[in-house]
């Protein structure tokens, strides 16, 4: 091996490796990378929305007989479902990003979005990542190209974030040739059209274990379909379960190991939930700018007011470093899984070996990127006016179905929690070097602070405040975890406190290397909009790091331990004087002029 490419090996980061190592634009993937060809099947997937779902969203809703199956099936047509399936199953075996891509494209057609994710995620990729090969051969081929739709049946009506608790069992029959299911499953999309179910049920009450279920067998029914506040033309039903006869070579992955099929499926889930859900908000925000460009008040268009142009430019902000934070992860899994291929992995293991790497930046995902376009439709809504708060506009819809995302994929509670305790866990087990960083921080609280950087390279006082940043993560949680040892899995409030600035420091470096590689290619006059929402997003993310480790430290210090923590905290989230309404005036004066969020 050369001395460069050991280099280059080097600089990849591990999974929560951020944290303490700063990372290099020249190794940052950014939505500017993107080729020809994954910025076609972009487009495509654009074009698709605006020829067949915009125009019949009311039929949809309505959940007419036989229309979303024919939607899905329409997209496989297009190869719009088998995107990261292999060839030999009748998939397009394009990468990972290209992937997201097609997630994120897909991502504004409402209840239809949640139809295709549900196919080709939860519905497709267990049976193709842990079939055996008679099982890829006979479902995966269908589920590539839409012939069969697919759905995942895990939740019950007492088990939802306590997946293991699942009460559905499974009992092997007399003649050994099949597992009888008996039991409820909930909340099941795509649940009243799809042909084939991962199921997940107990063997002997305590072996908790998939299954592959087809429409059909003997035994299985399902409810009517249920009437929910937003995607109510996603199909949503409870299965049931009595004695239903499932033949034992339909028994997904080992036997009492469904949990490791549950679990590395979410991971891919929630990266993929921030695509769809960027997609989503982007459409939304068009329709806002749209909206405010034609409606006039006091003889002018509401665009020119600052208070929405407040709206605009935040909308902007924040769908710009979600995307850039989306796609440098993604690059991430795309590179690891390429390094486990070439060392000889199978495809399967390799995409979830490099998505498990990735867990905690998929968690940090999934709570941002629903969150991001819950805070663009709810402007939206505000920006519409009493208008928004109608049916006749489109802006109510995009409204009432954000609000699922904070819940399906597992909620965001739940995410914050296991971003801290992946992290924790990692570094325990020796993956993660946090104890020398952390006690290096502690050194500097002891030391004279250094007020001043002589440093005038690009971008120099950026890097120092998230690096600072970075401090204040390891001071909190470093002296949380000797305070508290065991006992810190107790205190959620402050377990999500610390996820909360960790989600913040992922976000804002996602942006500020994603400036600087523009910077580097297109000189930094050509980057005055990109550098704006940059500059706007580190700005406040400073103060959202404060407060939420204020919160953190005052719930477990005291004395003149809290009182040194504080002054740190202080110090590690101090940025410069920023005019950011006139960031935000620069930043909405394009997006109005282009009457549209520019993609």
């Amino acid at each position: 091996m050369s001395s460069a490419t050991a280099t280059q090996q080097n600089t990849v980061l591990k999974g929560g490796e951020w944290l303490i190592r700063e990372s290099a634009p020249s190794d940052t993937f950014i939505p500017e990378d993107f080729n020809e060809e994954q910025k076609m099947v972009k487009d495509m997937c654009i074009s698709f929305l605006d020829a067949e779902v915009i125009p019949i969203l009311e039929r949809i809703d309505k959940l007419e007989q036989g229309l979303m199956p024919s939607l899905v099936a329409k997209a496989g047509e297009q190869g719009l479902l088998g995107t990261s399936i292999p060839e030999q199953y009748g998939g397009l075996g394009k990468d990972f990003i290209t992937s997201t891509l097609v997630n994120e494209g897909l991502g504004g057609g409402f209840s239809f979005s949640v139809a295709v994710a549900a196919h080709t995620g939860i519905g497709t990729l267990p049976i193709l990542y842990f079939g055996t090969e008679a099982q890829k051969e006979k479902y995966i081929t269908k589920l590539a190209t839409g012939e069969w739709k697919g759905a995942y049946g895990l939740t019950e009506p007492n088990s939802g974030s306590d997946a293991l608790g699942a009460k559905t069992t499974a009992k092997l029959s007399d003649d050994g040739k099949y597992y009888l299911l008996n039991g409820q499953k909930c909340w099941i999309t795509n649940g009243g059209f799809a042909d084939v179910y991962t199921v997940f049920a107990k063997i002997d009450g305590d072996k908790f274990t998939g299954f592959i279920v087809e429409r059909g067998f003997e035994g299985f029914t399902q409810g009517p379909e249920e009437h929910k506040m937003g995607i109510k033309g996603s199909s949503t039903v409870q299965l049931y379960f009595q004695d239903c006869k499932v033949p034992v070579e339909n028994v997904l992955g080992e036997i009492g190991r469904g949990h490791i099929i549950a679990f590395n499926i979410l991971n891919i889930g929630r990266l993929k939930l921030c695509a769809a859900a960027l997609g989503g908000a982007k459409r939304a925000a068009t329709t806002s700018i749209q909206y405010a460009n034609t409606r006039e008040q006091f003889k002018t268009a509401i665009a020119n007011f600052g208070a929405i142009q407040h709206k605009l430019s935040e909308m902007a902000i924040k769908m710009w470093v979600n995307e850039s934070s989306l796609y440098r992860t993604s690059k991430w899994i795309d590179d690891k899984e390429n390094e486990m291929l070439k060392a000889g992995k199978p495809f399967n293991e390799s995409l979830l070996g490099a998505a498990e790497e990735y867990a905690i930046e998929c968690a940090i995902l999934k709570v941002s990127g629903s969150e991001m376009l819950d805070f663009v439709v709810d402007e939206g809504v505000q920006v519409h006016g009493g208008n928004g708060y109608s049916d006749e506009y489109v802006i109510s819809k995009a409204y009432r179905d954000s609000r699922i995302n904070r819940i399906y994929e597992g909620t965001n509670e739940i995410n914050r929690l296991l971003t801290v305790d992946m992290v924790l866990k990692r570094a325990m087990k020796g993956k993660l070097d946090l104890m020398g960083p952390a006690m290096n921080v502690q050194k500097e609280l002891m030391s004279i602070p250094d007020f001043g950087s002589d440093d005038e390279a690009p971008f120099a006082k950026e890097r120092k405040l998230i690096a600072n940043f970075k401090k204040a993560i390891l001071m909190t949680a470093g002296a949380a975890v000797q305070k508290l040892m065991m006992k810190i899995e107790n205190e959620q409030e402050l377990l999500m406190n610390i996820a909360d600035m960790a989600i913040e420091t992922f976000n804002a470096e996602s942006a500020l290397l994603r400036v600087m590689k523009l910077s580097e290619m297109k000189g930094a006059d050509a980057v005055q909009y990109e550098s704006d929402i940059m500059q706007t997003y580190l700005y406040d993310a400073a103060d959202r790091i404060n407060k939420a480790g204020k919160d953190a430290i005052n719930s477990f210090a005291e004395g003149d331990e809290q009182r040194m923590m504080l002054l740190g905290l202080k110090r590690f989230t101090k940025a410069d004087p920023f005019n950011s309404k006139e960031a935000r005036r620069r930043i909405a004066k394009r997006l109005i002029g282009e009457n549209k969020y520019p993609l």
